[in-house]
């Protein structure tokens, strides 16, 4: 999870240095995508109660990590070894991109701040 969020962390400060206005969206998103990640539900209720919309938090590498920490913490739920192989490849995917982004348009920061 820190590795995601050091990547995605990346990524936006390099976009918010552009464009300034980034930020209030980058704040209203993280709180829909506290709701898509079945932070405060469990997978298997979300697919029970909307099978139309369960499929959406399978892609939703963040979903998994809370699963398994629910697993771990409370022994409820699942852990889904091919979901955490997922979130693994994400991750590895954006942080890479955003250390990509983040070294790219590190030596403008200055000029635009």
């Amino acid at each position: 999870m820190g590795i995601l969020g050091l990547g995605l962390g990346m990524i936006i400060s390099s976009l918010v240095t552009k464009y300034r206005d980034l930020s209030f969206l980058i704040g209203f998103g993280v709180q829909l995508l506290m709701y898509v990640s079945a932070v405060m539900y469990p997978m298997a209720l979300i697919k029970e109660k909307l099978p139309k919309f369960g499929w959406l938090i399978e892609y939703n590498p963040l979903a998994y990590i809370v699963e398994t920490s629910r697993y771990l913490l409370l022994n409820e739920g699942n852990i889904s070894v091919n979901g955490l192989l997922y979130t693994v490849a994400v991750t590895i995917v954006v942080f890479f991109f955003g250390l990509l982004i983040f070294n790219k348009t590190e030596k403008t920061f200055i000029d635009t701040v």
